[in-house]
């Protein structure tokens, strides 16, 4: 069973949005609280392109996760900051597809000159701070009880890797 990457097309945008869907629903992950439409993910995707890449991993023909980077903020000088984001299809978690995308998000990141890179980390996560520790991202501080998920106040633990120029 191998792994493939590459970019993200529009004829995902289902199984993209089936993944996030679940993080909603079971997860904390992500903050939001309702399930998004086809058309709310349309207008996500289309923030992805030559700068901000948005990429999928396949195994046997299957999306089984997907990986961008944002911006970080919306001030010119952040322009060389992205954050980082990674969804896995709960069927293909602990399989090495995190790993995959991972390695290649960072080496496009690379690529496009970022120099830093920023991941947002819900408290807890513990299998998400491994994957991150492993690629080189240090903690640099935790936003307490910013969040409000399945009835429990949740925090938010911030990561960074700084890039070699």
């Amino acid at each position: 069973m191998s792994i493939s990457i590459r970019y993200a097309v529009r004829e995902d945008l289902l199984k993209l949005l089936d993944i996030y869907n679940d993080a909603i629903v079971h997860t904390v992950a992500t903050f939001d609280l309702a399930v998004q439409s086809i058309d709310e993910r349309e207008g996500w995707f289309a923030q992805f392109g030559e700068r901000y890449p948005l990429i999928v991993a396949e195994r046997d023909g299957c999306v089984a996760g997907y990986c961008c980077l944002t911006a970080f903020r919306s001030k010119p000088a952040y322009s060389r900051t992205a954050e980082l984001s990674i969804y896995l299809d709960k069927d293909f978690r602990g399989s090495g597809i995190g790993t995959a995308l991972m390695e290649r998000i960072l080496g496009i990141a690379r690529e496009r000159r970022f120099h830093v890179i920023i991941a947002a980390i819900t408290g807890g996560n513990e299998t998400s701070v491994r994957l991150h520790h492993k690629f080189g991202f240090v903690p640099i501080g935790v936003f307490k009880e910013v969040g409000y998920k399945f009835d429990a106040w949740q925090d938010v633990h911030f990561f960074q890797l700084t890039l070699p120029e």
